[in-house]
């Protein structure tokens, strides 16, 4: 029996912001295609599950965060994780939206996430809301669901959202891999250049 105290439950808000940034970036027609795709590689959906996390510490840990900020992020991510350059000023829009829940969750409402929630389960169905649920953790929207097929069931997701939204998907433009050369020197010895430079 361990004498120290349990962490305090975080409140409210934080749930409902948490579960609102993970229903932006779930909503993200440019990476749900990529998630999709597996245009990050195997891990895909993890990469989308980490940036929900990050987006989120980094809203806790710097109040000075803006939208810019948050928009510099995602476009990033999308650049490093995914290869995908995004033109379409979609992430401007989603980081504008994040800032908006942002700023209700401090004044204390909640509607209009709770009403994101609705919408998504209704568009994803069960699968959906297991996805959601564990993405945004415990206490967000409803009550944390245990499912063992948890890989399988947020690949289905993903399926369901690229499908229902084909039709809005935005123009992406897949950044080519340029093939490197490698340099020789006179001596005959090969420069070695690292994969963030190339």
């Amino acid at each position: 029996m361990s004498t120290h105290p349990s962490p305090p439950a975080p409140p409210a808000g934080t749930n409902y912001l948490d579960l609102g940034i993970t229903l932006a970036l779930h909503n993200w027609p440019a990476l749900t295609l990529a998630v999709q795709s597996l245009w990050g590689g195997p891990t895909s959906a993890d990469k989308r599950a980490w940036l929900c996390g990050a987006i989120s510490e980094m809203l806790a840990t710097r109040p000075e965060t803006d939208s810019y900020d948050l928009e510099d992020v995602l476009v990033q991510v999308m650049t490093d994780e995914f290869d995908v350059d995004v033109d379409d000023e979609s992430a401007a829009a989603v980081a504008d939206q994040i800032m908006e829940m942002k700023s209700q969750t401090e004044r204390g409402e909640y509607a209009a996430i709770q009403h994101m929630w609705e919408v998504y389960q209704r568009k994803g169905g069960e699968t959906a809301v297991a996805g959601i649920q564990r993405a945004a953790g415990p206490g967000a929207g409803e009550e944390d669901s245990e499912d063992e097929d948890d890989d399988d069931e947020e690949e289905e997701m993903d399926v369901d959202m690229v499908d229902g939204d084909a039709a809005v998907a935005p123009a992406l433009v897949r950044a080519p891999r340029e093939k490197v050369e490698p340099e020789v020197d006179d001596d005959g010895f090969t420069t070695v250049v690292s994969k963030k430079r190339r």
